[in-house]
C-alpha cells in the first residue's frame, strides 16, 4: 500500500503543476472575457486553491506514507481523500458533456487516462481506509 501512496504523491505534485498551464491552454484571457470581474478573479483563485490542495494532497502521501497507512488519523484522511477522489470520478461523467470528447481522438485519450486516474486514486484512498 505505500508503494501505491508514494506514486499517487508523485502524480498529484504532478497534477497541481499541470493547473499552471491551464489559463495559457484554455485560453482564458479571451474566454472570459465576457465574465464579470468578480467571475474572471474567482476562475483564477479557485484554479490556484485546487491546485494548492492537490499539490500539498500529494506531499502528504510522499511525507507521511507510513503514518497514512497505520494510524487511525492518516485511515481517516485516506478516508476524505476517497471520497474526494470519488466524486471527482462521478463528475468526470456527469458533469461533463461527452461533447467535449467524443469524435476527437486526443480530448477522448484525455478523458480515459484521468477517469483512470480517478479510479486508481479513489480504489487505493478506499482500499487502506478499509484496511
Amino acid at each position: 500500500m505505500e508503494i501505491h501512496l508514494k506514486i499517487i504523491g508523485v502524480l498529484l505534485i504532478l497534477l497541481a503543476l499541470v493547473h499552471a498551464i491551464f489559463p495559457k491552454y484554455f485560453n482564458w484571457k479571451e474566454e472570459l472575457k465576457s465574465l464579470s470581474l468578480v467571475n474572471q478573479q474567482m476562475m483564477s483563485i479557485h484554479t490556484f486553491f485546487i491546485a494548492l490542495i492537490v499539490f500539498l494532497m500529494g506531499v502528504l502521501c510522499l511525507t507521511s506514507t507510513h503514518e497514512l497507512v497505520e494510524t487511525k488519523l492518516g485511515k481517516t484522511i485516506s478516508m476524505g481523500f476517497a471520497v474526494f477522489w470519488s466524486v471527482r470520478l462521478i463528475f468526470q461523467f456527469l458533469g461533463y458533456s461527452s461533447k467535449l470528447w467524443k469524435g476527437k481522438a486526443f480530448e477522448t485519450i484525455v478523458h480515459i487516462s484521468f477517469s483512470g486516474l480517478w479510479i486508481y486514486l479513489s480504489a487505493v484512498f478506499w482500499m487502506n481506509y478499509l484496511n
